[in-house]
């Protein structure tokens, strides 16, 4: 006999009909697929949702084809951080038949709101984010969906759902002391500008407080013009008053430093006899110079492998620490003064 109707089940001809659109364009909106714009879609969802409808079994079938399917957000891929921790995740992926996608956002919380906006219409696995701080929408967004979420390359005490990364005040502040002891007090540091980038400007923040601690000259920060890291660290130290006689230079990346010992050369200063020049992450850059970079080395590949096993505990049903802090470590290299 005939299974007879649910007559109360509200289907999608109903949200059709209320929205004033085709069935084809509902079931659209509901998957995400492109072609309907962006102000009609949230409306049909709206309507949706007051309307109590629940997609049939066919649809959830359609929603859940990208089950497999990770986002992950960088904020540039123009620095050897971020490349480095994508490979140390995507080989672990791969063999637990995970794809990803991956988009760039250029530091701005907004672009990174926008792409995430996009991609959960997928309905993905899991999303990968950079950092911690994000536009409280998306923060939002992400908790009340209960999607798999990991930040990476920085730690918080109220992570969206995961973390794995560093402490970059603590390793700021723990590079600064190592230089400070060694008798330097008129640093400067270099880098991206004030706000534009949270971990920068936790790292700065240690420095300064390091040589604070010991009645140095107050840290002096200058902010490279964007581009190339080489480039930026050149023009940043081009910014430098080398009147006010600083004795050490601390550059947001190795490649930054790379670029300012060489603007520094150009100036007519030996490095490190008249300045000194430290970097940050231990980039593989560093192995092959002449004069091997002060630097402290981050466990990019790590912070990686970490937290895509993480993830994946997390999507398996497994419990995983919902916070990792992972270490760095101080390359002592030969653009300080060895006193």
């Amino acid at each position: 006999m005939p299974k007879t109707p649910e007559p109360d089940r509200t289907t999608i001809q109903d949200v059709a009909r209320r929205a004033g659109v085709s069935v084809m364009t509902v079931s659209r909106s509901m998957r995400g697929v492109e072609g309907v714009s962006e102000m009609t879609r949230q409306r049909i969802l709206s309507l949706a949702q007051d309307m109590n409808y629940v997609p049939s079994s066919s649809a959830r079938a359609l929603a859940a084809t990208n089950a497999n399917l990770i986002g992950i957000s960088f904020p540039t891929l123009f620095n050897d951080v971020f490349p480095d921790i994508l490979e140390g995740m995507r080989r672990i992926f791969d063999q637990a038949g995970y794809s990803s996608v991956m988009d760039t956002t250029d530091y701005d919380p907004a672009r990174e709101l926008s792409w995430a906006e996009r991609f959960l219409a997928w309905r993905p696995a899991a999303v990968i984010l950079t950092g911690v701080d994000h536009d409280p929408e998306l923060r939002a967004r992400l908790i009340r969906g209960r999607i798999p979420t990991l930040e990476i390359w920085d730690v918080t005490d109220d992570p969206i759902d995961l973390c794995v990364g560093i402490d970059h005040y603590r390793e700021g502040l723990a590079l600064g002391r190592r230089i400070a002891e060694m008798g330097y007090r008129a640093p400067v540091y270099v880098g991206a500008p004030p706000g534009m980038d949270h971990r920068a400007d936790m790292r700065a923040e240690g420095v300064s407080d390091a040589f604070r601690a010991v009645g140095a000259r107050e840290l002096v920060r200058r902010g490279g013009l964007g581009g190339n890291s080489f480039v930026v660290g050149a023009e940043g130290f081009g910014q430098i008053d080398l009147a006010d006689a600083p004795d050490v230079v601390f550059f947001l990346t190795d490649n930054m430093a790379f670029g300012g010992m060489m603007a520094a050369q150009r100036a007519g200063l030996r490095v490190p006899e008249d300045i000194g020049i430290v970097g940050f992450n231990g980039l593989d850059l560093t192995t092959v110079l002449p004069r091997p970079l002060t630097t402290m080395a981050s466990p990019r590949r790590q912070i990686g492998q970490v937290g895509a096993r993480h993830l994946l505990a997390r999507l398996n049903g497994v419990s995983s620490p919902r916070i990792t802090c992972l270490p760095c470590e101080f390359v002592a290299g030969s653009t300080v003064r060895s006193q």
